[in-house]
């Protein structure tokens, strides 16, 4: 309020000495009106300058502009710590990701500690209909050999079909052209699954032993025959199974125990 005053008392007299200078001029011939304007641009227009500078003192206005700058000059700086963040938070996520592949790696190497492995991480995938392979970031260099047992933390990946200097390209067991030979964990009775093409994580179980009895929800494990893959490997569990008008048109779908969409570390058997 004492502020409004003050600005108010001013403002009277600013009009008070422009009302003096009218009737002056208006009074004054005009032949006199250029000294006159000469004299008042000379006098009257700094006391206005004067005095509107004092006004805004006593209102503060001067600090609003001063604080507009500052308030930029914050948020200039503001930016520049959040982008700073950003950045920071982005190279957290990375070390997060990569000591998290090593602890995989490290657990799946402990899990299996009566093989020899060599671990490894996916580096692309084509998990389609008809072709369900990915390729790993090791290889000849590593000693990884075509034909090699490929293993996850709950149980078998498929194998290694090709390789380069450093990489690898392993079939999985849900690959429709895969074939495993496969026991089940309580009855031991055989079998032979093999990829489907309508699901990237059930496999077909057929060449089921004649008397065999399948129980839904047991597991089921690699027989170690055929030549490719070692025995007693987790493969998934029975699903279901679907009793044909015969016994060789039964057939048995498993669950397989790796989620292939999600796997990011394996490890490759070395030691057969």
């Amino acid at each position: 309020m004492e502020r409004d005053k003050k600005g108010g008392i001013i403002g009277i007299i600013v009009t008070t000495i422009i009302l003096i200078l009218l009737v002056v001029f208006t009074n004054t011939d005009s032949d006199n009106i250029s000294i006159i304007e000469n004299i008042a641009n000379t006098v009257v227009v700094p006391i206005e300058n004067g005095l509107t500078y004092l006004k805004n003192k006593l209102n503060n206005n001067d600090k609003f502009f001063e604080n507009i700058n500052e308030l930029k000059a914050e948020n200039e700086s503001l930016k520049q710590k959040n982008s700073e963040l950003e950045q920071t938070l982005r190279e957290y996520e990375i070390v997060k990701n990569e000591n998290e592949q090593l602890k995989q790696q490290l657990n799946l190497a402990e899990k299996y500690g009566e093989y020899t492995t060599v671990p490894g991480t996916i580096i692309s995938r084509d998990i389609s209909n008809y072709s369900k392979t990915i390729v790993i970031n090791i290889g000849s260099n590593n000693g990884i050999k075509e034909k090699m047992t490929v293993i996850a933390d709950e149980g078998l990946v498929g194998y290694v079909v090709s390789v380069t200097s450093n990489t690898a390209k392993i079939q999985t067991i849900v690959d429709s052209a895969s074939a495993t030979s496969c026991l089940t964990s309580t009855t031991r009775d055989s079998m032979i699954c093999k990829g489907t093409v309508e699901n990237n994580s059930i496999l077909k179980a057929n060449y089921i032993a004649t008397g065999a009895n399948i129980i839904q929800g047991d597991s089921v494990e690699t027989s170690g025959l055929g030549g490719i893959y070692l025995k007693g490997i987790h493969v998934g569990k029975i699903k279901k199974v679907v009793e044909g008008t015969n016994k060789t048109d039964s057939y048995a779908l498993i669950e397989a125990a790796v989620n292939f969409e999600k796997l990011e570390t394996v490890l490759v058997i070395t030691n057969q």
